[in-house]
């Protein structure tokens, strides 16, 4: 028997596919109402992605009760990133639809560590996907000061 209703999921959306385990992820934490994983088009190293495990499209959708868990979960992988690599500075920004450069349609934040003279524009997404075995050395870090709070 269940305990409860289960989570809303969109099957067409690809930050499902990666809670629900279909698609791989390079995790940096989980907990029962959140997700933050690596993002593979990086903007700057470390660059890392936090969503609630439940659907919901944009800001607008989500319940109270999940921004504050986004938010709470945003909140301490900022703080591991700042001791796993020590950026200069960091910028978190969220996207609602096109015209603010939303690409995936699931709400999420982004943590984005910026170095002085980076050049970084955070409103812009990467083109290029990372290299796999940088970005998950980073998830490792980054999971390694989480592990250590």
């Amino acid at each position: 028997m269940a305990s409860g209703p289960l989570p809303v999921r969109n099957p067409d959306c690809i930050f499902c596919k990666i809670i629900d385990g279909v698609l791989p992820c390079h995790k940096v934490y989980e907990d029962d109402e959140t997700l933050a994983f690596m993002d593979i088009f990086p903007l700057s190293p470390g660059h890392t992605l936090v969503i609630p495990k439940e659907h919901h499209p944009d800001l607008y959708a989500m319940p109270d009760h999940l921004t504050a868990a986004v938010m709470r979960t945003t909140r301490r992988v900022a703080l591991a990133m700042a001791q796993a690599i020590g950026p200069d500075g960091m910028n978190l920004f969220q996207a609602n639809g096109p015209a603010a450069g939303q690409t995936v349609y699931h709400f999420h934040m982004h943590i984005l560590p910026r170095r002085l003279g980076d050049g970084v524009i955070s409103t812009e997404h990467g083109q290029r996907p990372g290299d796999h075995a940088i970005i998950a050395g980073q998830a490792e870090k980054i999971r390694g000061a989480l592990a250590e709070m």
